[in-house]
């Protein structure tokens, strides 16, 4: 495994990779930092790094990079499915765990997903910003959670110039 360390406005990024994709991507000191990190990971260039740090830089002058990086999810189905429902919300956009609940519950057929589930599998995504998770909020429009921290979710909405308005409406 790879790894690259991105000096971003709002703290160093470590990027991980299995050598094709990205596999990671952390804000230092990010709850579950590293979780797909082995011990013998090594810091090194590599193209997919490259290509992730293009989007970081067109990203952080605020403006939407317009594609994304190849992503390597080594995770459960159902979290595949949430990460999937992320990287749909349009930038500068916010959805509600309960939305992101909601869809997958229809598409399943089922009559109510839970959000709580939905939060867990956001919570972990191991691919932050580029999986955009800072883009959801709770139903009474809280900003509810963010692994990276609060304070750097509000900073990053502010960047986009996220406004309330949830991208279903």
């Amino acid at each position: 495994m790879k790894t690259f360390v991105y000096a971003s406005p709002l703290g160093e990024i470590t990027l991980a990779s299995d050598g094709e994709a990205l596999i990671g991507l952390w804000f230092e000191g990010q709850k579950y930092f590293g979780a797909t990190l082995d011990e013998g990971s090594e810091v090194t260039l590599l193209p997919i790094f490259d290509e992730a740090r293009r989007w970081l830089d067109i990203y952080f002058e605020g403006r939407d990079p317009g594609f994304t990086p190849p992503l390597a999810l080594h995770t459960t189905p159902f979290r595949k499915r949430v990460y999937e429902s992320l990287l749909r919300i349009p930038y500068g956009k916010v959805v509600t765990y309960q939305d992101i609940a909601r869809e997958i519950a229809q598409e399943r057929g089922l009559p109510t997903m839970s959000a709580q589930a939905v939060g867990n599998a956001v919570g972990h995504n191991p691919i932050s910003l580029v999986i955009p998770c800072h883009r959801v909020i709770g139903s009474n429009g809280s900003l509810t959670g963010y692994a990276g921290g609060l304070d750097r979710k509000l900073a990053l909405l502010q960047l986009e110039h996220a406004g309330y308005s949830y991208w279903n409406d």
